[in-house]
């Protein structure tokens, strides 16, 4: 009997949809979730490893992981404003009803980290308004100058005679 070559299989080229790429949706959207890596590649049916390497090997992979974690951590940083705002009510002991406590030491903390980028943000803004308020105060220059304009267009009318101010020493 002859052998037989084995048939080779022929693979289509990777589209952005093929069952290889889905888990890539997945795990973003679990990155933006939870900020965590691991839970995310689990979720998504996929090794970290392999999640790690596409990243690495793919730059716009790599951008949506940038975006999908910068999207959890503000979802946490929201998260964290609510308790420190609202505080926690704990269990108080031999009480009925809990009592609400306020971590005052990691919300002065947040502040501190993130008075540069208030600041910033501030100036940012504060620029957009200095350059409305520029724009406001050159409108108004050309106003006052287009009412001098037409107002020394226009012939001065002699004062009546019923307004003139008559000189008693005359």
């Amino acid at each position: 009997m002859a052998d037989i070559a084995p048939s080779r299989r022929r693979t289509p080229a990777l589209r952005k949809d093929t069952p290889k790429r889905k888990w890539r949706r997945t795990f973003l959207a679990e990155l933006a979730a939870t900020s965590n890596v691991a839970a995310s590649a689990r979720k998504a049916a996929v090794s970290t490893a392999r999640a790690y390497e596409a990243r690495r090997a793919d730059p716009v992979f790599y951008r949506e992981w940038q975006e999908a974690l910068c999207e959890g951590y503000d979802l946490l940083e929201m998260n964290l404003l609510h308790r420190l705002r609202e505080g926690e009510v704990k269990p108080a002991p031999g009480a009925k009803r809990g009592t609400r406590v306020f971590d005052n030491a990691t919300a002065l903390r947040l502040l501190v980290a993130h008075r540069e980028t208030a600041a910033r943000q501030r100036a940012v803004t504060e620029n957009r308004n200095s350059e409305a308020i520029v724009d406001a105060i050159n409108a108004k220059i050309e106003k006052i100058k287009q009412r001098r304009l037409a107002a020394a267009a226009v012939p001065a009318s002699p004062i009546p005679a019923s307004e003139a101010i008559v000189d008693a020493g005359q």
